[in-house]
């Protein structure tokens, strides 16, 4: 498989049978911008029909695992309905895709992990963070609802009254805290993340293929009948672009400052 058309993604075999997605530069976060945006909901096709790949590792590079998303998009986002229903459809594709694909996928979470970072790494078949990595799910902070990946799989891995809390307030998790509550598989050291990631590779893609996939694929299943849970909030989400709320959510977040929303809506 040929993966040098894409720019913002770093791809590489670093075994026979592994393969490493890198988000971001060294030295920084790596932050969606739209063309990585893009990368990041279509890369997980490519993986599936890979036949070289049977077990695929995504990290960020420097000094997190994502920032979230590009201001300049979510700004665009607020008064374009074509940017609106682009991402829209890649955020779908994003979920969707990373559970449709055959390939066991595993996350190695470090720093901040934010926006479309932190959806791909949750939804990831195995989910590995340092113990101080930041899990944040910030979308009501911004003023839109909680879409993407949460709806879908938050629930199913932390509980309803964990998923509410965690998704209304935007309160940072810890990795040690989110193994403790269920939201990752494992957590260990910063400095041994990288290593226990591929540790765990190396057991996968030695492992019997058939079996692991049609495993993977069954227990799937699960998310798939949250799927219009899922759908309903990515609508909502995107809905929330066109209102006052993620106005004031982008201009206080541009101001570094405490949000000031609008009062109680009328129609709601």
């Amino acid at each position: 498989m040929d993966y040098s058309g894409y720019k913002d993604l770093q791809i590489r075999r670093i075994e026979s049978g592994i393969l490493e997605i890198v988000m971001g530069e060294e030295g920084k976060l790596a932050v969606a911008t739209a063309r990585a945006h893009a990368e990041m909901a279509r890369v997980w096709l490519d993986v599936d029909r890979d036949a070289e790949t049977r077990v695929a590792i995504l990290r960020g590079a420097g000094k997190g695992f994502s920032a979230g998303g590009d201001m300049a998009m979510v700004e665009e986002m607020t008064r374009d309905p074509a940017v609106r229903a682009r991402v829209w459809r890649e955020a779908r594709d994003l979920v969707y895709n990373m559970l449709n694909c055959s390939k066991i996928i595993i996350s190695a979470m470090h720093g901040p992990a934010v926006g479309a970072g932190l959806a791909a790494g949750l939804m990831a078949d195995i989910s590995i963070a340092a113990k101080n990595a930041r899990l944040i799910d910030g979308h009501t902070r911004l003023g839109v609802a909680a879409g993407d990946h949460a709806a879908i799989i938050w629930p199913l891995l932390c509980g309803m009254a964990k998923a509410k809390y965690y998704l209304l307030t935007c309160e940072t998790i810890s990795g040690e805290e989110a193994e403790r509550l269920g939201l990752v598989s494992m957590t260990c050291e910063e400095a041994q993340l990288r290593e226990k990631a591929l540790e765990v590779a190396r057991k996968l893609a030695a492992g019997p293929q058939t079996a692991l996939r049609w495993t993977k694929y069954s227990l799937n299943n699960w998310l798939r009948l949250a799927g219009p849970s899922f759908d309903a909030s990515l609508a909502l989400e995107m809905l929330g672009f066109t209102g006052p709320e993620v106005k004031e959510g982008l201009a206080s977040l541009r101001e570094k400052r405490e949000p000031k929303f609008p009062a109680e809506p009328k129609d709601f």
